[in-house]
């Protein structure tokens, strides 16, 4: 049984960065370099929303200790994203990014500094 937990344990440690870093890069590289924006749109989606999950999750990290089970719920939620049979990350920025992206496009002139106005604006804020 050790053996076999060891072989268990050491795919699981593999398993998070091919699903989380090496199949994505070498899909956004495919996307890139084929002719259709829709993969480009699945691929550049991904890299926010994964972007954003790392920066959350640094910030958390002390509560995510107490989680034992965190990295497996991780690796379940970004294989979501990731696999092109779900294209939840295309379906989470069209869900919920984008709105916040277009809103503060169209603020425009009115802030000084979009990018700290997009993180905490407020649902319907600066709505017209």
């Amino acid at each position: 049984m050790g053996k076999l937990w060891t072989l268990i344990t050491q795919l699981h440690s593999l398993a998070g960065p091919v699903v989380t870093l090496l199949y994505p890069l070498y899909a956004s590289v495919i996307a890139i370099e084929s002719t259709s924006k829709l993969d480009d749109e699945q691929w550049l989606a991904y890299w926010i929303i994964y972007s954003f999950l790392t920066l959350m999750e640094m910030v958390i990290q002390p509560l995510l200790e107490w989680i034992p089970i965190w990295y497996d719920v991780k690796l379940v939620v970004v294989a979501w994203l990731v696999l092109p049979q779900f294209k939840g990350a295309a379906f989470l920025y069209e869900r919920f990014v984008r709105q916040h992206i277009r809103r503060a496009h169209h603020n425009g002139g009115k802030t000084k500094n979009k990018f700290v106005d997009f993180f905490t604006s407020k649902k319907g804020e600066h709505d017209s």
